[in-house]
């Protein structure tokens, strides 16, 4: 089996474009059938990774077939965004085995993501496993490689201070509106949405005592359950358009395939604050707040692609935490490496086990049968074992009569380390101790 990773990130797709490729929570399982169905022909295992920064698709089949579904696959993703195979391709990326795993190793730990050290992603991943999963795409080498994948980004965030160093969206958001704001205990702060990140983000600003806070989001009873942690209102997301007004600063990010804030909402709130400046951060992919809203001169807008340039982690604390995280994952890739090529035997392991097992049940047949006649137990135990021998070493010693010249000397080797593990080597032709003549010359 070989294992292919198919994607783009923050790194090689503009935001729009991650927005159109985005699959909330409720589309994975959906969407992995319709791949699965898509790549049929292979069979392919497949797990898909969505998240604001990334689209990944993982892909596992046999190794004579994985380069044929790198086309199939890519197309898929453009339809899925309804944009062209080619421009897709542009900003897509193909690994495959041992960089495969190096990369899904890499985000797990955090080291390909916007911000160094961010463990959202973690989490994240194990939901795309776990949907994989109840999809029923996730074969073997899949699970050995996500299972691979979290034990190495365990170590890498309990071994190192990759996390440590690191400036998170959620404070860059404060620093970003503390520079525009003199005092943010004299600001009133709106969260839309009530996921991880929102979470995050309000932690964060909670910190500085804003003036009032409120959480609106779309289920009303989940919006209420977050507000109560951080003393907060609650707001249903159809309340929106009619308080946007009274918030200095409005943080969003949900899971919605369509703007929720327009540039005529925003409008209306400048007006009704007599043009006092509005802060906005868009953290959703896709965006929740219209791109044209950044166009007008009241209003700082400030998208996931912007918060990234302020989340600097220099410093040789950082550099080394990298050094070993990077170790760290070496390491990993090499062993899982090593399980991937141990699986190519496993269907020459399987079949020879079904001829063990095959001529195992012909000399037990044959040796109740001698039972039955009456023979002492010795003489049927020596058949039986005579029988056995006989069967392993047949078509073992034909090949040794059968070979010539340099065949027959790598073959006596192969032989010789295959059945006299125990005892010397015996040479093609040669004698072992005591005069015995060695396999090729019975």
């Amino acid at each position: 089996m070989s294992v292919l990773a198919l994607g783009l990130n923050h790194t090689t797709a503009p935001l729009d474009l991650r927005g159109r490729l985005a699959f909330g929570p409720d589309r994975l399982v959906p969407a992995l059938h319709g791949l699965r169905e898509r790549l049929q022909r292979a069979g392919p295992e497949a797990a898909l990774v969505s998240t604001c920064n990334r689209t990944e698709l993982y892909v596992a089949a046999p190794a004579h077939a994985v380069h044929e579904l790198v086309q199939p696959a890519v197309h898929w993703l453009a339809e899925q965004g309804g944009v062209s195979g080619g421009h897709l391709q542009a900003h897509t990326y193909v690994m495959e085995d041992h960089a495969a795993a190096r990369h899904a190793f890499r985000v797990a730990s955090g080291l390909d993501s916007m911000v160094l050290g961010e463990p959202q992603i973690l989490g994240q991943m194990k939901q795309a496993v776990r949907q994989a999963d109840e999809a029923g795409t996730l074969g073997s080498t899949l699970h050995q490689l996500f299972q691979r994948t979290f034990s190495v980004a365990k170590e890498v965030r309990s071994c190192t201070e990759i996390g440590a160093h690191s400036i998170s969206m959620a404070a860059a958001a404060v620093r970003l509106a503390s520079q525009l704001f003199e005092n943010l205990a004299d600001t009133r702060v709106l969260f839309v949405g009530a996921g991880e990140m929102i979470e995050l983000v309000a932690t964060h600003f909670a910190a500085k005592s804003p003036k009032g806070m409120a959480v609106a989001n779309r289920t009303l009873e989940r919006g209420e359950r977050l507000a109560a942690r951080f003393g907060a209102k609650a707001l249903r997301l159809s309340d929106l358009p009619g308080s946007l007004h009274e918030y200095d600063a409005v943080i969003s990010c949900t899971a919605s395939t369509l703007p929720i804030i327009g540039l005529g909402a925003v409008e209306r709130a400048l007006k009704a604050r007599r043009n006092r400046p509005m802060f906005m951060v868009d953290l959703a992919v896709p965006r929740d707040i219209e791109p044209e809203v950044a166009r007008l001169s009241d209003v700082y807008l400030y998208t996931v692609d912007d918060l990234s340039q302020l989340v600097q982690t220099a410093g040789e604390k950082r550099q080394a935490a990298v050094q070993q995280a990077e170790a760290i994952i070496e390491t990993g890739v090499q062993s899982f490496a090593h399980w991937l090529e141990q699986r190519t035997a496993v269907p020459l392991i399987q079949a020879l086990n079904r001829q063990a097992e095959d001529w195992g049940a012909i000399e037990m047949a044959r040796a109740r049968k001698m039972l039955s006649r009456g023979e002492p137990v010795d003489a049927v135990l020596e058949a039986l074992t005579r029988g056995l021998t006989h069967k392993m070493l047949h078509g073992t010693l034909v090949e040794l009569h059968t070979a010539d010249g340099e065949e027959r000397l790598q073959l006596a080797d192969t032989v010789s380390r295959l059945f006299l593990r125990q005892g010397p080597r015996v040479p093609a032709g040669g004698s072992g101790p005591a005069g015995q003549e060695g396999p090729g010359g019975r």
